[in-house]
């Protein structure tokens, strides 16, 4: 197999001794070699292609591991509203949207507002609020409208717990919504004109997640099958543009999700590698003991797929949302959420599942830190360490707590751009210590990964928050000890990253007989300033020795034959 040069660059391995290299050799999936230019292009041979990295940067393929990529490509199937300032904007968008479609096919757009935040939602138009039914009406005469609330967790502050969406006539009237229709949750309200006392069109929830496109307005924005699948496509160039190579998706993913990967995967050839956790549905298991299900799905949770795409593991989580069983009724349809809303078990019952799962060894992935005194319980009775249990959306947590994570040998995950740049150290009851402690973890030897929660989805941006450690109004997130190296990021985003799924041996650094899984990069992010790690892209990103992503927009590579 002809092997290929990729020299004249600066190729950060992340090896034990955090080598730079001029150049390195790959041969079909593996990399042969790395090193010097003379010693590469020996080892290469006459024969090799060769391509020129014009003193550009490489690095290992990132690994996202809370990454919702699914997410990225469902957000392009509808009409956007972005940069929409007034309510004649949005109308606009509608009537050209209206335009191309037929009478009596719905119109469903992306929410208002700017992604991938969404901040200021209706209140970013100049009249403050989402254009009413008759407005709508009179762009889409013959088209049932509904403008999304947004997915409250892309923005998490100033207040995820306000979703506001819009809907014409047409789409009351198709789906039976009245001032008298019973409303699934107290959370949610329907805006009536003060006039004629008839609706506006206008839908309030009191929630951080939709409830209203899941129930009563399901006939409208629910995915399909198909479309779900042509987004993993989709997201998955995405995420190649910006370096990632690989995801878990630690949250876990639903049956539709998995299913949509498998349908994907079974026509294309991807170019993420996809780790997935099972998100369950406890609800669906009826009166039966949750812990002796664990037992029997041992066979499958220990591991099913193959290195570009498996599932392995089990997604806990012990916090209790009423709406979540409104959620909940549609499934198997989950939505944005892409995992199962009734996921979560009451503590005596998580506890026996945790047991149960460890014994069968099998990975739990715990869906916050606040589960640590729950774990420490386990390990007394089963010991956990190097079954890398891992925990996700970790934010504040105690010495304590990093000792046990320490002895436990547990992962922690991190959501900073929740905790440090959304919502920044905004609880004062949190002693300033305990906030995010990348450092304090890193001393005790506790591996702690990278991820985005797809809001945005550029890791570098997720470096960028441990560097810089300061939130969206400019201000730092204290306490500033706990700020990383851009070295150190960088492999929490990939050497932690493999060894999160117990993937050392074949990912996380550049070295010889690895997955030839690597970016390059348009800034160096050991040396560029500091704000703009997240502004970094890719302009080439190789995974399994194959050229996935190639950014001809900008000045980067030249390949010989």
């Amino acid at each position: 197999m002809r092997p290929t040069l990729y020299t004249n660059g600066r190729i950060i391995t992340l090896d034990e001794k955090s080598t730079v290299a001029a150049a390195l050799v790959t041969r079909g999936r593996r990399i042969l070699a790395v090193g010097s230019t003379e010693d590469m292009a020996a080892a290469a041979g006459d024969g090799a292609r060769t391509v020129d990295l014009e003193g550009k940067a490489v690095v290992p393929g990132l690994i996202d591991t809370h990454a919702h990529m699914d997410r990225e490509g469902l957000k392009h199937i509808g009409p956007s509203l972005q940069g929409c300032r007034c309510i004649d904007d949005v109308l606009l968008r509608i009537e050209a949207a209206v335009r191309k479609a037929p009478p009596g096919k719905w119109i469903v757009t992306m929410p208002v507002g700017d992604p991938p935040y969404y901040w200021e939602g209706a209140a970013s138009l100049r009249e403050g609020r989402l254009p009413n039914r008759h407005e709508l009406d009179a762009v889409s005469p013959h088209n049932p409208v509904f403008i999304r609330p947004v997915w409250g967790y892309w923005r998490h502050a100033p207040n995820p717990e306000t979703l506001i969406s819009a809907a014409n006539t047409l789409a009351l009237a198709a789906t039976g919504i009245n001032p008298k229709t019973p409303l699934p949750s107290p959370n949610i309200s329907l805006e009536v004109d003060q006039k004629d006392e008839t609706l506006s069109g206008i839908f309030v929830e009191n929630v951080a997640m939709p409830i209203i496109e899941l129930t009563m307005l399901d006939v409208a924005s629910r995915f399909s099958d198909e479309e779900r699948r042509d987004a993993i496509g989709r997201s998955m160039q995405v995420y190649n543009s910006l370096g990632t190579t690989g995801i878990y998706e630690g949250h876990g993913v639903s049956a539709e999700v998995f299913r949509a990967y498998r349908a994907y995967c079974g026509r294309e050839l991807p170019s993420v590698r996809v780790r997935m956790v099972h998100s369950p549905s406890w609800r669906s298991i009826g009166n039966a003991d949750p812990a002796q299900v664990v037992g029997q799905w041992a066979y499958w949770a220990a591991g099913l797929g193959n290195e570009m795409l498996s599932m392995a593991g089990l997604f806990l989580d012990h916090r209790v949302n009423p709406d979540n069983a409104i959620r909940a009724q549609v499934a198997p349809y989950t939505g944005w959420g892409g995992y199962h809303y009734d996921s979560s078990l009451a503590l005596p019952d998580l506890k026996r599942v945790m047991l149960a799962a460890a014994r069968a060894d099998i990975q739990c992935v715990t869906a916050t830190s606040l589960l640590m005194d729950t774990m420490i319980e386990v390990d007394r009775v089963v010991p956990l360490a190097g079954r890398r249990w891992i925990v996700q959306h970790f934010g504040p947590m105690s010495e304590a707590h990093c000792e046990a994570a320490a002895r436990m040998g547990l992962v922690l995950t991190p959501l900073t751009s929740r905790y440090l740049y959304k919502e920044g150290y905004h609880d004062k009851k949190i002693p300033q210590a305990d906030f995010v402690p990348f450092k304090r973890l890193a001393r005790l030897g506790v591996p702690v990964t990278l991820s985005t929660d797809n809001a945005p989805p550029s890791l570098f941006e997720a470096i960028w928050h441990t560097v810089a450690r300061r939130d969206r109004f400019n201000d730092d997130v204290p306490p500033a000890a706990e700020k990383l190296s851009p070295l150190d990021a960088l492999k929490c985003a990939t050497v932690n990253g493999a060894y999160a799924t117990f993937e050392e041996r074949d990912r996380g650094t550049l070295e010889p007989d690895k997955l030839a899984d690597f970016a390059v990069l348009t800034s160096d992010p050991l040396s560029c300033p500091e704000d703009e790690l997240r502004t970094i892209r890719s302009l080439m990103t190789i995974v399994d020795g194959r050229t996935v992503h190639q950014d001809e927009s900008v000045t980067g590579c030249g390949t010989s034959p």
